[in-house]
């Protein structure tokens, strides 16, 4: 199974984010002109990862224990079930903990009044992978899952997730290109309630497109399309694309400019590093780095198999639906 395709996408976007998150990690909060003058350019790693990571190692836990299927309500009960990574959650996602730890909400409406950040769309490429080639599916749950952290007037931190999840599910198609995996994460969200994020990406890739160069892009996206947060999906997200897009799609120019990009380093890099490793696999990363990662966290081979069960495991149950419907024709 390893050598087969899905396997080598599922590693390929788990370590994919890991490696980002773990590189954009020392950098993170600085200007880019901060990073060269101290680090020239950021291209390898040490560690396994920050909150970024540790989010997305509760998706999973909450998708692996319910085989495949799941709402807000088992998101939320997976946060309860690990609240050792405490200390590393963000304010929106501490918020949301309190609410459901002293029961003063439903998991459906525990996002409502947290601040705006990347917390749901850094950690979603889980939602993606198991809703391998079918990116409206993807968005369509993610919206579900991703209400945990943010809703209501932050609803757009919400859609941010639903792109990412949709971009993750498109890169898993086996002939998809940069551009359908782009188009991909706005395709599926509410074309009026989401008009924010749309927007935002929309005028982002318009940038990427028209100046085709990833200093000048950066340098202009400084100028323009930063927000008074640098945690805010709204710059992150797009940023993420548009950086997917310069690196024509590959795992390592994604990742290194995702690191050197400045701002929340990590969070945009563990974006661009998964959905790269999933259009490309775990054989477009560097050969060093996958050895980094196997020595440091050879759990995520694990984690990797046991989402590509679940991914033939929902076929299985598509397959079922599909001939229950044949047998009404």
């Amino acid at each position: 199974m390893k050598d087969s395709s899905i396997y080598k996408k599922v590693y390929g976007c788990l370590i994919g984010g890991l490696i980002g998150d773990a590189m954009g990690a020392p950098v993170e909060t600085k200007h880019y002109k901060e990073i060269e003058k101290e680090y020239g350019q950021v291209d390898d790693f040490e560690g396994d990862g920050t909150d970024d990571s540790a989010i997305k190692l509760i998706l999973c836990e909450a998708i692996i224990s319910n085989n495949g299927y799941i709402t807000a309500d088992e998101f939320a009960e997976a946060f309860l079930n690990n609240n050792q990574y405490y200390n590393l959650f963000y304010i929106p996602v501490r918020n949301m903990f309190h609410k459901l730890k002293s029961s003063v909400v439903l998991p459906v409406n525990a996002g409502m009044g947290n601040m705006q950040s990347s917390s749901s769309a850094m950690s979603i490429s889980p939602m993606g992978l198991i809703n391998a080639c079918n990116p409206r599916q993807a968005a369509l749950e993610t919206y579900d899952v991703a209400g945990l952290i943010h809703s209501g007037d932050t609803n757009f931190c919400r859609d941010a997730a639903c792109a990412m999840a949709a971009a993750v599910a498109e890169a898993m198609k086996p002939e998809t290109t940069v551009e359908e995996i782009i188009c991909a994460a706005t395709k599926y969200l509410h074309k009026t309630s989401s008009k924010v994020m749309i927007s935002r990406i929309q005028e982002v890739m318009d940038l990427a497109k028209s100046v085709n160069d990833y200093r000048t892009f950066r340098e202009q996206f400084y100028e323009s399309f930063l927000c008074e947060d640098l945690c805010d999906s709204r710059e992150t997200v797009p940023c993420v694309l548009a950086l997917f897009y310069l690196a024509d799609g590959d795992p390592v120019k994604s990742i290194i400019y995702g690191a050197n990009f400045g701002r929340d380093a990590d969070t945009i890099a563990t974006m661009v590093g998964a959905l790269a490793g999933a259009y490309k696999g775990v054989d477009g990363l560097r050969p060093e780095w996958v050895e980094k990662v196997k020595a440091n966290s050879p759990m995520q081979e694990e984690l990797a198999q046991k989402l590509v069960d679940i991914i033939l495991l929902r076929r299985e149950d598509m397959k079922k639906s599909m001939d229950l419907v044949e047998g009404l024709i």
